[in-house]
């Protein structure tokens, strides 16, 4: 089956799954006798869990509406608190990633020691506060040392973090810190400028203002010349 070899194969016609065998689509082989594949019972049981989450989310984001004084079997709410569970579940989607399976392996050899700096790096993120969106950008700065990252991996870096629960204080230091563990550089600069909702929508009900947080390591926490170099190649407001 083209764009799914990794999984499938072809048995006299029928697909088969190449963990358990099966060369049908109701659990059984030879669409008889159910099968045991631990691949699948272990799949199964993960859909279970992640239906029950939803089925669970999706009746308190009923239970909210009514709080507000709202019915939530209108017609206008009558699909939010499924369409709500599905986007928080979308917003805090890098609780389900890892590191090490987010590089894939893309660290390079590399004969590099001057700064490489990725900026510009937009992201949106929730407030752990309140619920509420925090967005801006991400500059990144960091010195090789012998070993430098697809610069693709920057932005999935900060997508990885970004998408939980947050303060924007975290943020900026996890980037930091994900970084020094894949590539061992020199050092490392993460600047993070950022407007809150919490702030624009709820509190003072102040908009314009930005928060910027910045974490460093290495020679770029110690050696103010390259400090001041990095500070030259991201934007000033």
């Amino acid at each position: 089956m083209p764009g799914n070899e990794d999984k499938l194969v072809e048995t006299n016609g029928k697909a088969k799954d190449k963990h358990c065998g099966s060369t049908n689509g109701n659990g059984t082989t030879n669409g008889t006798e159910p099968h045991s594949c631990s691949h699948c019972h272990a799949m199964q049981l993960e859909q279970k869990q992640e239906d029950a989450k939803m089925a669970k989310m999706q009746s308190a984001f009923e239970t909210i509406l009514e709080c507000l004084g709202e019915d939530p079997s209108r017609d206008g709410l009558l699909k939010t608190p499924a369409r709500a569970a599905r986007a928080m579940t979308f917003f805090c989607n890098g609780y389900k990633k890892d590191l090490a399976t987010l590089l894939n392996e893309a660290v390079f050899d590399v004969d590099c020691n001057e700064m490489v700096v990725v900026r510009d790096i937009e992201f949106s993120s929730l407030c752990e506060h309140h619920l509420v969106p925090f967005r801006g950008h991400v500059h990144i700065g960091y010195i090789p040392k012998g070993k430098v990252l697809g610069l693709s991996k920057f932005v999935r870096i900060t997508e990885m973090f970004a998408r939980r629960l947050q303060v924007q204080e975290r943020l900026t230091r996890d980037i930091a810190e994900a970084i020094t563990e894949a590539l061992d550089p020199e050092g490392v600069a993460v600047v993070v400028r950022a407007e809150h909702m919490c702030m624009a929508m709820r509190g003072v009900e102040k908009t314009g203002s930005s928060t910027v947080t910045s974490f460093f390591t290495g020679k770029l926490k110690t050696d103010d010349k390259q400090k001041k170099l990095f500070f030259k190649q991201i934007p000033s407001s």
